[in-house]
């Protein structure tokens, strides 16, 4: 039988929440087949599976072990696209054997979760035939990708605070988001989300952070009260200050500094004007009933930006210029503010060519993981058709994030605090890291 060449052949490592978000998106692209399921939990496995008999979907091959499906004939031989949704610390064994083939690769963020994790990526993505795109969802939130459209119009950027003030971490499969060891811990496994996101809006790498925390607020939502094997508790709250470095060079059609710098002015003022963007992450885990969970606040020398989840706005505020407040030794008049609200809720407004055409379904990332999709699978045709896969997000931004996460967690400046944040707890931030975790699982 002749291969369909419009047909992309899915398999999934793992069917838990993550897992289940990637079945409910991909079974609304037409050619997508989900033909393989992996994962050692059942009640994980019925949960997919209810997903596609509710949609007529013919049931895929299920696998319990990652090496039967690893071996199997079928995967090897015809298997086009594998989802990586395992939990944390699985992601980097899985990539280095997975990779090994001339497949794409949808994986999970983070990439990895310790030092020692990406090091062994570093050293093992020379001999990758795969073609890897990170998951990194937040990017294709409708308020933030607004926001990412917007940036030029608030002229040089100076700072960036993004702040999450959310529910508990839900449960998951033997609570393996609770371990340091298995998740990364909370700045590498939530946050990397946001150490993206920064690099992204400044367009730089961090230079340095300074990090404080709370750890273990959260001890009894998270049931350590009742575990004998006296576990040190994730990171609940966290305050990260960030420098960032601009890059060597500007990406194309930009400015650059000495073309953006104002006319006029001692060239002591010209460097204090080209001073690096500085950020903020404020992350608090136990903040159920919150007006705005998320919030990315954006200000550059010509107007500020505002993105509010789950509102999905977008606010932009340009400055008043001379003319518009003259008289400085009172407040701006009100109607010198310029207010620009875009609401990010009709997709067609932020996505104008194909918004119209994304499924509707929004998931826990507000409808992200299918515009994720729709770029990822028109990769994957680019591939076939010309021979050039691009991925949005790239291993190395994946591994970047992360490096961000880990050097948060080496920087945390409270740490006499955070020795003995239970009555068993003797562990001081020093002894918690560096994270052992292994870089190639059984």
């Amino acid at each position: 039988m002749t291969e369909d060449r419009n047909v992309i052949n899915v398999g999934l490592l793992a069917a838990g929440m993550m897992g289940r978000e990637h079945i409910s998106y991909l079974l609304n692209y037409p050619n997508v087949r989900l033909k393989w399921i992996c994962d050692p939990d059942s009640s994980s496995v019925e949960k997919a599976l209810a997903i596609l008999k509710d949609n007529n979907v013919e049931i895929p091959q299920v696998f319990t072990k990652e090496r039967d499906m690893l071996e199997s004939l079928h995967v090897q031989q015809e298997l086009h696209l594998l989802v990586i949704a395992t939990p944390n610390h699985l992601h980097t064994p899985q990539l280095i054997r997975w990779a090994q083939r001339p497949i794409t690769i949808l994986c999970e963020k983070p990439v990895a979760i310790s030092e020692g994790q990406v090091a062994a990526l570093r050293s093992h993505s020379p001999t990758f035939q795969a073609d890897i795109w990170v998951a990194m969802e937040y990017r294709y939130i409708p308020a933030i990708n607004k926001l990412l459209q917007l940036l030029p119009s608030i002229g040089p950027l100076k700072k960036i605070a993004i702040r999450e003030n959310r529910y508990p971490f839900l449960n998951k499969i033997e609570q393996w988001n609770k371990d340091i060891n298995k998740s990364g811990d909370t700045l590498v496994e939530k946050c990397c989300h946001f150490f993206d996101l920064f690099r992204l809006i400044s367009n730089s790498e961090m230079k340095s952070c300074t990090t404080m925390v709370h750890r273990g607020l959260n001890w009894v939502n998270y049931g350590y009260h009742k575990r004998t094997d006296n576990p040190v508790p994730i990171i609940d709250s966290a305050y990260v200050l960030l420098d960032f470095d601009p890059l060597d060079q500007q990406q194309e059609g930009d400015q650059s500094d000495d073309e953006l710098v104002p006319t006029g002015g001692s060239p002591e003022y010209h460097q204090l004007w080209k001073q690096s963007t500085i950020g903020c992450l404020e992350l608090c885990m136990f903040a159920e009933g919150s007006r705005h969970q998320e919030e990315i606040v954006v200000t550059g020398l010509s107007g500020r930006l505002e993105a509010y989840l789950p509102e999905n706005k977008v606010y932009f505020y340009q400055r008043p210029n001379e003319e518009e407040w003259s008289d400085r030794s009172v407040p701006p008049p009100r109607s010198a503010i310029k207010e620009t609200i875009f609401d990010c809720s009709d997709l067609s407004h932020v996505y104008p060519s194909f918004g119209k055409d994304i499924p509707s379904h929004s998931g826990y990332h507000y409808c992200s993981t299918s515009i994720e999709w729709k770029h990822l699978i028109d990769q994957i045709r680019a591939k076939r058709d010309l021979g050039t896969f691009t991925p949005q997000v790239s291993l190395e931004d994946g591994i970047r994030a992360v490096e961000m996460g880990i050097h948060a967690m080496k920087n945390i400046s409270n740490n006499k605090e955070n020795s003995s944040l239970a009555s068993n707890l003797e562990q001081s931030e020093q002894s918690i890291y560096p994270i052992e975790a292994c870089c190639v699982a059984e």
